[in-house]
C-alpha cells in the first residue's frame, strides 16, 4: 500500500544547483518508503497525511521564515526537518527548529543513519495516518456510562478538539425499542450449556437492534451500558459485541468512554480493536497481570467457548483463547491528557470458574510499569492490542 508521504525541499539560492541535486538523489535513495516528492512546490503542503521538508543546504533559514505563514494555515501538525549529514543541512535545520519553538510551534529534526530515519518516518507515518482515520468520526455513547464508572465520565469537547471524534448520546430506551422489534432468530444449540443455548437467539436480536442504531446514527462504534440489558432484556450484549470488534466497528462495555477511545485509537493504530478487560491480579515483581472480562473479539483467538455471563450467569458470553506473544497494554483518559502504553507479552489463556470468561496473563516488559495500577491508574478496564505498539500510541498522544 502506498503511504501517503510527501517530501518538499528548501535550498539555498547560493547553492550550485546541479551539486544539490547529486547530494539529494544520493540521500533520497536511502529511503525505502514511498513518498511524492513535491521540490520547492508547496501549493499542497498540508493534504498529505504527513509532510517532510528536507532541508538540502544551509543559508536556508530564512527562506523557510518566509515560507512559514503560507505552510502553518495549511497544516496544523508539528514540522518535520529532514536533514543530512552534507551541505550544513544539519546546522540550517537546528536554527529553523530553534525558530519554530520560539513562535510557539512543534517540530522534530530527522537526523541519523538511515535505519534510524526510515524508522522514524514509518511511525510518524502510521500516526498521522491513524489520525486521519479518527477525524470525522462518530461514537456513540448508548445508555451512559455504567454508575460504577465514576472516574470515567466523557469529556465530548477535548475529544472533538483533540482528535476531531463526535460523541453522540443515545438512550439506553432506543436500543430496547429496537430490540423488541427485532425478529427472533431460528438458532442451532451451539454448545452443551442448556442455558447459553436458551440465551443464543436474543443475543442476536441485541446484535440486531445495534445494527439498526449504527445505521440510523452513522456511528463508526459505540459504548454500551450493557449491565442494563440484563434487567431490560434477559440478556447480555457480550457476544454482540465480540462480532462488532471483529468487523471494525468499535465496541466496548459498560457505557466506558476512555476505553471505547482507547479502541478507535488502537483500531487506527493497528487494525485491531483489542479486548477490553479488567485487570483481576497483578504482580509487581514479575509484571504479570491476569486481565479477565466477559467478551473478546473474535479476530484475536484461536478458539472459543461459550459461557454464561459472568456476574448474572444469564445470556452468552466469550471464553476465548488467543495466540501467546506480543501485546500492548493501552489506556487513555477522558480528556486524551494521561495515558498508559506498555509492550507486553501474552503468556496464556485461561478459564477459572471464578472470574469473567476470556481471562489472559500478560507479562508486561518492564515489571516496574505495574506502579502505574497501583498509583494512577486509568478507571478499571484497560485494552490488550496485538503487537508492540507503545511507541506509536505514546506518539500520537504526544502529538495532541
Amino acid at each position: 500500500m502506498k503511504k501517503d508521504i510527501a517530501i518538499y525541499t528548501l535550498t539555498s539560492p547560493l547553492h550550485d544547483e546541479q551539486a544539490v541535486a547529486a547530494v539529494t538523489r544520493e540521500f533520497l535513495d536511502t529511503m525505502r518508503f514511498d513518498y511524492d516528492f513535491r521540490g520547492a512546490d508547496y501549493a499542497d503542503y498540508g493534504s498529505h497525511a504527513l509532510q517532510l521538508i528536507f532541508v538540502r543546504t544551509g543559508g536556508t533559514e530564512g527562506v523557510f521564515r518566509q515560507l512559514l505563514p503560507q505552510l502553518r494555515a495549511q497544516a496544523g501538525q508539528p514540522f518535520y526537518l529532514l536533514a543530512s549529514n552534507k551541505s550544513n543541512s544539519l546546522p540550517a535545520s537546528m536554527e529553523i527548529l530553534s525558530y519554530l519553538n520560539q513562535q510557539g510551534l512543534r517540530g522534530e529534526i530527522i537526523h541519523g543513519d538511515p535505519d534510524y530515519v526510515n524508522r522514524r518516518v514509518a511511525t510518524l507515518e502510521l500516526v498521522a495516518t491513524a489520525r486521519q482515520k479518527l477525524c470525522g468520526q462518530r461514537l456513540g455513547i448508548i445508555g451512559k456510562p455504567s454508575d460504577w464508572l465514576i472516574s470515567s465520565q466523557p469529556d465530548a469537547q477535548a475529544v472533538k478538539a483533540a482528535l476531531g471524534i463526535e460523541l453522540v448520546d443515545i438512550p439506553i430506551d432506543e436500543l430496547v425499542e429496537e430490540y423488541e422489534k427485532a425478529p427472533q432468530p431460528a438458532v442451532e444449540n451451539a454448545c452443551d450449556n442448556e442455558k447459553v443455548n436458551a440465551a443464543l437467539p436474543g443475543a442476536m436480536r441485541i446484535q440486531t437492534a445495534l445494527e439498526a442504531l449504527i445505521k440510523r446514527h452513522n456511528l463508526n462504534g459505540f459504548t454500551l451500558r450493557c449491565f442494563d440489558m440484563l434487567t431490560a432484556v434477559k440478556n447480555t450484549g457480550c457476544m454482540a459485541l465480540a462480532h462488532f470488534n471483529a468487523r471494525d466497528i468499535v465496541a466496548s462495555c459498560e457505557g466506558d468512554v476512555p476505553a471505547m477511545l482507547s479502541m478507535a485509537i488502537a483500531l487506527a493504530v493497528t487494525g485491531k480493536t483489542g479486548f477490553q478487560a479488567n485487570p483481576s491480579h497483578i504482580d509487581p515483581i514479575t509484571g504479570e497481570i491476569l486481565f479477565a472480562h466477559c467478551t473478546i473479539q473474535f479476530n484475536m483467538v484461536n478458539r472459543y467457548t461459550l459461557d454464561t455471563h459472568f456476574e448474572s450467569g444469564i445470556g452468552v458470553a466469550i471464553c476465548g483463547y488467543s495466540p501467546e506473544g506480543p501485546m500492548t497494554v493501552f489506556k487513555v483518559s477522558s480528556d486524551l491528557k494521561r495515558w498508559f502504553a506498555e509492550d507486553a507479552e501474552l503468556l496464556r489463556s485461561q478459564a477459572k470458574p471464578d472470574l469473567c470468561r476470556t481471562q489472559q496473563v500478560i507479562r508486561l516488559a518492564d515489571a516496574a510499569r505495574t506502579r502505574y495500577f497501583f498509583t494512577q491508574p486509568i478507571g478499571n478496564h484497560h485494552v490488550i492490542v496485538p503487537g508492540h505498539y507503545a511507541a506509536a500510541f505514546n506518539e500520537l498522544l504526544q502529538s495532541l
